[in-house]
């Protein structure tokens, strides 16, 4: 469903202003989006940048070799190196357009591609979700402000391979309220990652995650999910972090990504007229954290770490 923005922020603001539970922080109003950047055409692109749409049609998990995973390895640490970078950056003022802007650059100075950037039509090269914004935000004009939480996902697409991580971070001066969800949104996460193996189902995670949230006083965001990625950006196998029945069991050679969107109030969102911004109908904010994934003999690597 697709609500009209006058609708839903006046929404938003009766929500979040009636109820001081969620904690002390502003609504977050979609600004004005600036003009895509460029991509050279010495970078290599996925088969979704001229049309928005990806040609790949990707029907079972794939098992990938060791030279495969070597690649995979390249580009989660160019997106995990982009992400550390970023988040020493952030700082009250700055923009989330100013985010796009390095997310960007630093790609394409490695010779990678930015994911996101017209992938199904989106506008920019990072998302940037803040606040009440459970996922996708789109880049734009609004300065972050003193007590904000920021969402910053980074995707690259290098040497035929996409790495995959997000991370919320904290800016200025947070709330208690808010800086405990960020912590237990990662918590989530990295124990997720601690049970993964090969025999594992994958159902299990959204059972483990759910528990754990609500155990900490918060909800998953259902709506949302991890999935495979390889020379795909989107693929099988399906990562619920909810209660499910999603068949299969995770072997080695395989990866995934595990990104839990946890919130403070309602698990409803809703989409903007923009057909991306995804906000929680209650102005609760959410936090998100995601790590790409490989299943080994022993257990699981995360591969998407800053060297």
């Amino acid at each position: 469903m697709i609500v009209p923005r006058k609708l839903i922020i006046e929404s938003l603001r009766y929500f979040c202003y009636k109820s001081s539970r969620f904690g002390r922080y502003k609504l977050v109003e979609p600004g004005n989006v600036s003009e895509p950047l460029l991509i050279p055409d010495d970078v290599a692109k996925p088969s979704y940048y001229s049309t928005g749409e990806p040609s790949e049609s990707i029907h079972k998990i794939d098992i990938k070799d060791p030279n495969q995973i070597l690649l995979m390895k390249k580009s989660c640490t160019l997106a995990a190196n982009i992400l550390k970078t970023v988040g020493e950056c952030i700082k009250i003022g700055q923009t989330t357009d100013e985010i796009d802007k390095l997310v960007h650059k630093l790609a394409i100075e490695n010779k990678a591609y930015p994911s996101p950037y017209n992938y199904k039509r989106f506008p920019k090269s990072v998302c940037t979700s803040v606040n009440n914004v459970a996922c996708h935000g789109i880049p734009d004009d609004r300065p972050l402000e003193d007590g904000d939480i920021i969402n910053v996902d980074v995707t690259v697409f290098l040497e035929g391979y996409h790495g995959d991580c997000s991370k919320t971070f904290l800016v200025g001066n947070v709330d208690e309220i808010g800086t405990d969800l960020v912590e237990s949104t990662e918590e989530c996460l990295n124990m997720a990652i601690e049970i993964c193996k090969p025999g594992r189902r994958f159902r299990d995670l959204g059972e483990y995650i759910s528990t754990a949230a609500n155990l900490m006083g918060f909800n998953v965001i259902p709506a949302f999910i991890g999935h495979g990625l390889g020379t795909y950006f989107h693929g099988p196998p399906d990562i619920y972090h909810t209660v499910n029945n999603y068949p299969g069991v995770m072997e080695a050679g395989m990866t995934f990504t595990i990104e839990p969107i946890i919130g403070q109030g309602t698990e409803v969102i809703e989409i903007l007229e923009d057909g991306w911004t995804a906000v929680t109908i209650d102005g609760s904010r959410t936090a998100q954290f995601e790590h790409t994934i490989c299943i080994t003999n022993n257990g699981a690597e995360i591969l998407t770490k800053p060297d």
